[in-house]
């Protein structure tokens, strides 16, 4: 029997972008979030490339750039404030014709799910507790107590996969770290706006970084070392505080306000900035989406956009096999693994020059950003950090 029931565990961003384009092709998707309600906030995102087509498709994309933004300048500073690195936004801009901008990840889920929200079941505050694969379907048993029989499951629910850990095995046993953290929140009335210019100070081995928000808004992003993830709980907000307090406590520039600001902040995004490599993308009657299955790490800044591309990709091959899982499984990770992997190596590569750990480093990396300002060297640089553009399929 061809598949036309599939739960999906996640309403972030991978989530609803499947769930539009199932409903669209007509099967009957359903999502599952464990947040109790859809969920604001969250790390800026830029498009571009792979992300803006996908958008035009989606028709999405003059609604994620009404909620975008387009930075002037990015700008690094020293303890008095003083730029020692910079250059003109243009220059990105000028790398992809135009084609870029940077959209807050909460408002373009928010764009996403609104598309499905009225077509489309979704349950807040719960999750899949267990699953039973047998040749008929499904069976979730969930956390809120139902029990539900699925053709398919797709697990999007981010770096900490339920469904992954379920099916293919312990996060450890997939999860890539690459010696850092990153935290972010948005707070209202911060008395330095700075207007469309991303402003960033940093000392070897940590870095913050602000940008300011429509509505008086604005947002922070905390990068620090470690050699290890750290150990606290991961909705242990008073522990991530106490620590980003511990390493940022003794910094200049805003950092003393700024910690202020994070101290009354009631929501804070707290994350190693790790990569998920797995060898496979999908079992039996169950396949993963987005940053469950090929997370390149947040400071690539392009997850949502591959979880966008997935979407698109996991969709269309199921509408064009018929629903047939097994052929549109094997398709889809035919189709991205190659490229993924690609991304995720150029990740790696440039992950050391976002957040340098030595004094020497980050002497290095601002005489690097002021060359940007040399147009054809900072075009070049742009895209050779920001990686290829997928050729997209048409799926009618």
């Amino acid at each position: 029997m061809p598949a036309k029931s599939i739960l999906i565990c996640g309403a972030g961003i991978a989530g609803p972008a499947l769930a539009y384009w199932l409903n669209r092709y007509g099967f009957e998707p359903a999502l599952i979030e464990r947040a109790p309600a859809f969920r604001d906030g969250g790390y800026m995102i830029d498009v571009w490339g792979t992300g803006y087509e996908i958008l035009k498709r989606y028709g999405l994309l003059d609604a994620a750039r009404a909620r975008g933004y387009i930075f002037d300048r990015l700008e690094f500073v020293d303890e008095k404030g003083r730029e020692v690195a910079g250059f003109g936004g243009e220059i990105f801009r000028g790398a992809f014709d135009n084609r870029f901008f940077s959209v807050p990840r909460g408002d373009l889920a928010h764009v996403l799910y609104d598309t499905v929200k009225d077509k489309v079941e979704t349950v807040f505050g719960a999750t899949i507790r267990a699953l039973h694969q047998d040749e008929q379907g499904v069976r979730a048993d969930l956390t809120n107590g139902q029990t539900r029989r699925f053709d398919l499951v797709i697990g999007a629910g981010g770096l900490h996969s339920p469904v992954r850990e379920m099916v293919f095995g312990p996060e450890r046993a997939f999860e890539q770290y690459l010696g850092y953290c990153a935290a972010s929140f948005i707070t209202s009335g911060y008395p330095h706006r700075d207007e469309a210019t991303y402003m960033s100070f940093a000392r070897p081995g940590r870095q913050i970084s602000r940008y300011a928000m429509r509505d008086g808004k604005t947002a922070f992003l905390f990068v620090f070392a470690a050699d290890k993830p750290p150990l606290i709980a991961p909705h242990d907000s008073a522990g991530q505080k106490r620590l980003l307090h511990g390493i940022f406590g003794n910094d200049g520039w805003e950092c003393p306000e700024i910690l202020a600001r994070l101290d009354a902040a009631d929501e804070l995004y707290f994350d190693p900035v790790s990569q998920i490599r797995m060898p496979q993308w999908t079992r039996g009657r169950v396949a993963l989406l987005g940053d469950a299955a090929y997370c390149p790490s947040l400071l690539a800044g392009a997850g949502s956009a591959f979880a966008m591309l997935g979407a698109y990709v996991l969709a269309g091959e199921l509408h064009r096999a018929g629903g047939d899982h097994g052929i549109a499984f094997s398709a889809y990770e035919a189709k991205l693994s190659g490229f993924m992997r690609r991304q995720q190596d150029n990740a790696v590569r440039f992950a050391g020059s976002f957040t340098p750990k030595t004094a020497f480093g980050v002497f290095l990396r601002n005489r690097v950003l002021n060359l940007m300002n040399v147009t054809p060297v900072g075009v070049w640089l742009t895209r050779q950090m920001l990686g290829e553009i997928f050729s997209l399929p048409d799926y009618g």
